[in-house]
């Protein structure tokens, strides 16, 4: 009886030491997303997704993605809590290359300085908490949205963003960037912004319109060049 006393003891010490490890194993997929790129644009992308400051850089992230819903890109963001921004470069001469990062001379008409579309995201906060948001307070070149997936059951995590082209709506003559392929956030582009795009932030104290609060989510995907009026189930 002793021996299978002990014996019990120890299957039920492996079956908890299981049970912990699974526990952890479902943290850390809370608190490492992946990030999903998607170009639905006519014409092709070049993401530079860059780390805040303190916080480790994404490896995967050098991709060119041409357009029309052929670029797509899937990359683990680094464990633990994270916070970075992503942008969409276009027009780049890239030589024929296909890939190009921080370090590398990419000359684009947009993205590499405002005015541009900027999505930017935190994740692996307390309980899994993500925040994400599209930002125009830089201004505009590409319209973006950003759309988590598997999350917790009842979070609130809609999908974010601007799939309005404000080049052809909001930017008067003259606010556009230097290359012709940005508008401008100056003067009373902010409140244009804004009425066009409600789920964006225009200016530094801004929030979106529809309330967030994402819990747990296993993808983050930002969509360049989303279809208007779509919904998270087309993202």
């Amino acid at each position: 009886m002793a021996t299978s006393s002990k014996t019990q003891e120890a299957l039920a010490l492996m079956a908890l030491a299981v049970l912990a490890n699974a526990a952890v194993a479902a943290g850390d997929a809370w608190s490492c997303p992946k990030l999903t790129l998607h170009n639905l644009c006519p014409y092709p992308v070049w993401p530079l997704v860059t780390a805040n400051a303190g916080y480790p850089s994404v490896a995967g992230t050098d991709a060119r993605l041409d357009g029309n819903g052929e670029g797509l890109v899937t990359m683990a963001l680094p464990q633990g809590a994270w916070s970075g921004r992503v942008v969409a470069r276009t027009g780049c001469a890239d030589d024929g290359m296909s890939a190009c990062d921080d370090d590398c001379p990419l000359q684009c008409e947009t993205g590499n300085a405002p005015p541009e579309t900027v999505a930017q995201m935190s994740v692996g906060g307390d309980g899994g908490l993500a925040v994400y948001s599209v930002s125009l307070v830089d201004g505009f070149n590409v319209p973006m949205e950003v759309t988590p997936h598997e999350f917790a059951a009842g979070a609130q995590c809609p999908t974010l963003g601007c799939a309005v082209d404000l080049t052809q709506e909001c930017c008067p003559a003259g606010a556009g960037a230097p290359q012709g392929g940005g508008c401008g956030a100056g003067g009373t582009q902010a409140a244009l912004f804004k009425a066009k795009c409600p789920d964006t932030r225009t200016t530094s104290t801004d929030v979106e319109a529809t309330p967030q609060d994402c819990i747990a989510p296993g993808e983050l995907k930002v969509v360049f060049c989303p279809a208007r009026g779509c919904t998270a189930s087309c993202n």
